[in-house]
């Protein structure tokens, strides 16, 4: 009898060990996918920034991935947008997947950036941290008489790290750019959508030679629209940024 009890709770235990095995096995096959929005623009693939329901830096802000918030036009343009809806103001960001490192990065802008609200920031940047970080950026931060743009390199209040000029343009048209490398980080910005414009159309260039270039560390190309210390915009009207296309080279 014992030993027949003993040969029954032998195989009800591997028959619970068969089971274990087979449910390990079909998780590894079917991995769950993360609930992250991904689009396709100018060639790459970007994760849209979300926040849930919990404020975080840069402002703090809500940040959403709806497609009220980033969309790609049938024209293959980006737009980000900070809206309201339920009472909260919401923010958008975009982040390239793969890292490039040392490059060109060119951002064709296709909307009046210098039409945004004061409190609206614009910014095309890589990122690591927040002292490996290079920034072209578009705002007023919450003052009305302020330049409207500035070339930065983190940690931009250290002197020499930052150079504020309004855009002054002629159009929704205009391109800016940051050439990476490891000893310098050349900036400019330009009226149209151009890489070889005429000196007149030359609205701001700069080159950085400082102490805090960032090394090549995984960081990740980014575009955002946000909102400086969170404060609503002004006006209480949403913002927009319309990309037409960027280059990598």
């Amino acid at each position: 009898m014992k030993k027949s009890l003993s040969i029954l709770l032998y195989s009800f235990f591997i028959l619970i060990l068969i089971n274990s095995c087979a449910k390990n096995s079909e998780v590894q096959d079917n991995p769950v996918e993360p609930e992250t929005r991904i689009i396709d623009f100018s060639g790459y693939e970007w994760v849209v920034r979300t926040s849930d329901e919990t404020k975080q830096g840069p402002g703090p802000n809500l940040f959403s991935d709806s497609e009220e918030n980033v969309w790609v036009d049938d024209q293959g343009r980006l737009h980000l947008k900070v809206v309201q809806d339920g009472g909260n103001w919401y923010c958008s960001g975009v982040t390239l997947r793969k890292t490039f490192g040392y490059k060109k990065y060119v951002v064709y802008v296709a909307s009046d950036v210098e039409a945004l609200d004061d409190n609206v920031v614009a910014g095309i940047f890589t990122y690591k941290n927040d002292e490996e970080e290079i920034d072209i950026e578009f705002s007023k931060w919450s003052k009305s008489n302020n330049e409207n743009s500035q070339f930065a390199v983190q940690p931009s209040h250290l002197t020499g790290n930052k150079t504020r000029f309004d855009l002054n343009l002629n159009t929704d048209l205009s391109t800016h750019f940051f050439d990476w490398k490891a000893d310098k980080i050349e900036f400019g910005s330009y009226q149209g959508h151009t890489l070889t414009p005429e000196s007149k159309d030359v609205i701001n260039t700069w080159t950085y030679t400082g102490s805090n270039i960032p090394p090549e560390n995984e960081e990740r190309f980014k575009i955002n629209l946000w909102l400086f210390r969170g404060s609503a915009p002004s006006h209480n009207k949403s913002a927009e940024m319309i990309i037409d296309r960027i280059e990598i080279l």
